[in-house]
C-alpha cells in the first residue's frame, strides 16, 4: 500500500492545499472532502492576491480566465492559472498554480496541482491530478461504473473505496495521451506515460510506460 500512499505519488509543496492533503494516508480519500478543502482554503486567502469573481468563486489576481468559461464555486483558481475559452468547471475544484483548463475542458469535484495542463477537451472528475501532469486532447478520467457499483482499486486483491464515483489518481509529471480513458479507480505512479487512444484500468507503477489498454495490475516499466 505505500507506493499508493499520497507521498509516493504526489510532492509537498506542489498546491495550496499540501498541508492539508498530506494529512491523507490514500489519495482517494481526499476526493469526497475536495468541497471543504477549497471552502476551508478560501478563508486564508489574501484579499489583496485573490478576488472573489463570483459567489464561492476565488481567482488570483494574476489568472487569465476567458469571458466565455462557466466557473461554480466553492472553486480556486490559483496564481498564473489560466482558464480558456467555453471550459467549464463545476465547482468544488481546486486549479493550481500555472495550471492550463482549456478549451471544451469540463472540471468537476478535482484537485489540479500546480502546473497541471489539461487544456484540450477533457473531462476530468472526482479526481487528483498531481504536479506537472499533462493530459493530451481528448483524454477523459471515467467517475463512474456503468452499474453503478462501488470502485475498488485494482491492487493486492482490490482495494474497496466506499464510493460511487472515483475518477483517476495521477501522480506528479504524468503524461497521459490524447484519446485516452482512464476507468473508475485508476492510479498512475509518478513520472509515468499513457500511450494515446489506450484505456487503462488499474495501477500503473511510477515510471513505467503503458502502451497496451489491458488491465493494469502492477507493470514493470517497458
Amino acid at each position: 500500500m505505500e507506493r499508493l500512499s499520497v507521498p509516493a505519488l504526489f510532492s509537498a509543496g506542489g498546491s495550496i492545499a499540501s498541508g492539508i492533503l498530506f494529512e491523507y494516508d490514500y489519495p482517494w480519500l481526499i476526493v469526497p472532502d475536495i468541497g471543504r478543502i477549497v471552502e476551508k482554503l478560501s478563508y486564508s486567502l489574501s484579499p489583496e492576491e485573490y478576488d472573489e469573481i463570483s459567489s464561492g468563486v476565488y481567482a488570483h489576481k494574476t489568472a487569465k480566465i476567458s469571458p466565455s468559461a462557466k466557473i461554480d464555486g466553492p472553486a480556486i483558481i490559483c496564481e498564473g492559472a489560466e482558464i480558456r475559452h467555453c471550459a467549464y468547471i463545476r465547482g468544488k475544484a481546486l486549479i493550481g498554480r500555472g495550471a492550463v483548463v482549456g478549451n471544451s475542458t469540463e472540471i468537476k469535484n478535482s484537485l489540479l496541482f500546480d502546473n497541471v495542463k489539461a487544456p484540450h477537451f477533457n473531462y476530468v472528475g472526482d479526481s487528483v491530478l498531481g504536479y506537472g501532469s499533462h493530459l493530451g486532447a481528448s483524454a477523459v478520467t471515467s467517475n463512474l461504473k456503468a452499474d453503478k457499483s462501488e470502485i475498488v482499486i485494482k491492487y493486492c486483491g482490490g482495494i474497496k473505496t466506499g464510493l460511487k464515483k472515483l475518477g483517476a489518481i495521477i501522480g506528479d509529471g504524468c503524461e497521459i495521451g490524447c484519446g485516452c480513458i482512464l476507468n473508475p479507480g485508476t492510479v498512475i505512479g509518478k513520472n509515468s506515460t499513457v500511450y494515446p487512444n489506450v484505456t487503462v484500468r488499474g495501477v500503473l507503477p511510477p515510471d513505467s510506460i503503458c502502451k497496451n489498454g489491458v488491465d493494469v495490475v502492477y507493470k514493470r516499466p517497458l
